[in-house]
């Protein structure tokens, strides 16, 4: 029994170091830091789901967060006189439609700000999904089973509990059908309220934010948010991530409030200068980054931008 026992922990310990090269981080303190200071300001509205929070960030815009889980990821639905958006359904542990269909009668449509799978969790339970038209979308459109998706239950990355019927073994992300396509620079009436598209490929290739330009709110999802921003799976083109930041930047002046998809719900615009001038240091050569799990971290005010080794 002893022998077996240190061959299964010998075994834990060496998918965790493989995970650590592949997958994402494991920050073992984030649970301790819960929960974060900068909820107080906002209104909390009930969510009728005890594994989310909804908050009230603007008239019309409710952040639907899932502070359970390591990724804290949040999604947004944003309300129209005719109709609804929704951006991002989120990790698919709660039933996110629940949720939405208490906060609005409106009819919904989902669109996602990239295809991870923390993104995409709740889309089959939608039957209106838009998404930009890329191989990486229409292949993770299919569904997902795999490693990286379930290790996201594992018990380090889960404050608390898991809901009932929610198991690490069995979880994966459903497929669901893409009804139409979305392109760059389209606007979406929802009815007194516009959203326009913008693509900002690099963390994904599917990448994109959505811009409220009367209101002054740029949906900025996992382009930019206060943490760890993660820009070293294969499919992060650092390149590209780059000319998107300088877009947005670009935008800075039209901006009041960035309304990122993890951690905390806003942050100020003047962050996206910031962020444009840490990527131009990094682009240099001249900034020295420190080593964290295997990867490369550039540390700034208020974010890091995490690489892959080189």
């Amino acid at each position: 029994m002893t022998r077996w026992l240190a061959l299964c922990a010998l075994l834990f310990f060496a998918f965790n170091a493989v995970f650590a090269q592949q997958g994402e981080p494991l920050r073992p303190e984030w649970c301790r830091q819960l929960p974060r200071s900068q909820y107080k300001q906002l209104h909390r509205v009930d969510s009728g789901d005890p594994w989310f929070e909804v908050y009230q960030v603007r008239d019309g815009v409710f952040a639907i967060y899932e502070p359970h889980q390591f990724e804290e990821v949040i999604s947004y639905l944003i309300l129209g006189s005719r109709r609804a958006l929704l951006f991002d359904t989120g990790m698919g542990i709660g039933k996110i439609s629940n949720v939405v269909s208490k906060l609005t009668p409106l009819p919904v449509t989902v669109l996602n700000s990239h295809t991870h799978f923390d993104h995409t969790g709740g889309n089959a339970e939608f039957s209106s999904i838009l998404d930009p038209d890329t191989p990486f979308t229409r292949k993770n459109a299919e569904g997902q089973s795999n490693i990286y998706s379930r290790d996201a239950l594992a018990p380090g990355r889960i404050c608390g509990q898991l809901p009932a019927g929610v198991h690490p073994d069995s979880y994966s992300i459903r497929p669901f059908h893409i009804s139409d396509w979305v392109r760059d620079g389209e606007h979406l009436d929802l009815g007194n309220r516009q959203l326009e598209v913008i693509f900002t490929p690099g963390h994904t290739p599917d990448s994109l934010c959505l811009f409220d330009r009367t209101n002054g709110l740029l949906f900025t999802a996992d382009t930019f948010y206060r943490g760890p921003i993660y820009l070293f799976t294969p499919e992060t083109d650092f390149a590209a991530y780059t000319r998107s930041v300088e877009r947005l930047a670009a935008l800075a002046p039209a901006v009041r409030l960035l309304l990122p998809s993890h951690n905390v719900p806003f942050a100020a615009p003047s962050y996206l200068l910031k962020l444009a001038s840490a990527v131009r240091e990094i682009q240099s050569g001249k900034l020295k980054p420190s080593a964290s799990q295997g990867r490369r971290e550039y540390s700034f005010d208020g974010f890091s931008l995490l690489l892959a080794a080189k």
